[in-house]
């Protein structure tokens, strides 16, 4: 982009379940009021449309940049509220491929074009005594490539959910030219409790960075919660906006300027020194 600006961006909080239309009209619903609350880049969580069994996931799975259902009622609703929106984590198919699908975040402009997709890279295989135990990669492919999009304040690093736990993919998006991250996630209630906050504070202040972390709450099924506490953290590591608990939104304002400001008076990225 030529030129950019100061940029009101809302992070919307939900409790998706196995129920497509109802996740669906909750969010337009809370999109809508963020719209009016002059929100111009609205961003939803990982697994936005369907949390459940991959049984199900599997039938509601969409070809990217094509979409079908889901997709385009998004498309239509960016048009409507003349808003940007980042589809946190879109259920996308792969052509030849009917066991997997990619967890991948989509970037709409405000006339619902697809300007990005980005494929989740970093898969959450996990085994923690007395917390969750999950394989993500028995039913999800990795993608392979770091990815950026022009938006109204700058370029935007697209990442998601666990791919936080990894410092390198957020410094090769900043050495090319990001100034905010999205990290759209479904956390664990307890790898959030321990590491949420901890984590985006870290990659917003390594990276003199805006970090935007829309985010699922609450308990999907019984053996499923998430954490919440969706926020947006400034370039300093100040937590701006956020949501503790329940179905909602926040709004702040992403200002290149202040990027600028924080790189300039502490030049840590540039005082980056090679070692062996």
């Amino acid at each position: 982009m030529s030129s950019t600006a100061p940029t009101q961006v809302a992070v919307v909080q939900h409790n998706a379940g196995t129920d497509v239309a109802a996740n669906l009209s909750t969010l337009i619903q809370l999109s809508r009021q963020a719209a009016a609350e002059g929100a111009q880049l609205i961003t939803w969580a990982e697994a936005f449309a369907y949390l459940g069994r991959h049984e199900g996931k599997q039938e509601i799975l969409e070809t990217l940049p094509a979409g079908g259902p889901i997709l385009h009622r998004c498309q239509e609703l960016a048009q409507e509220l003349n808003c940007a929106l980042l589809l946190g984590g879109f259920h996308e198919a792969i052509p030849g491929d009917a066991q997997r699908c990619y967890n991948t975040s989509v970037y709409l402009d405000e006339t619902g074009t697809v300007k990005a997709l980005y494929r989740k890279i970093h898969l959450f295989d996990v085994n923690i005594v007395d917390g969750p135990q999950l394989r993500e990669s028995r039913q999800t492919a990795a993608g392979n490539r770091a990815v950026l999009t022009d938006t109204a304040f700058g370029k935007l690093g697209l990442t998601i959910c666990y791919d936080l736990r990894f410092p390198a993919l957020y410094q090769a998006l900043t050495d090319q030219g990001a100034i905010a991250h999205s990290v759209p996630s479904a956390f664990t209630a307890t790898t959030g409790d321990a590491h949420w906050h901890a984590l985006l504070r870290a990659r917003a202040i390594e990276n003199q960075s805006y970090v935007i972390a829309p985010a699922q709450h609450g308990r999907h099924s019984a053996n499923r919660s998430s954490y919440g506490h969706s926020v947006i953290i400034d370039p300093w590591g100040r937590v701006l906006a956020e949501i503790d608990e329940g179905d909602g939104y926040a709004i702040a304002t992403i200002d290149p300027a202040e990027v600028a400001r924080v790189r300039e008076q502490l030049p840590s990225l540039k005082n980056r020194q090679a070692f062996s």
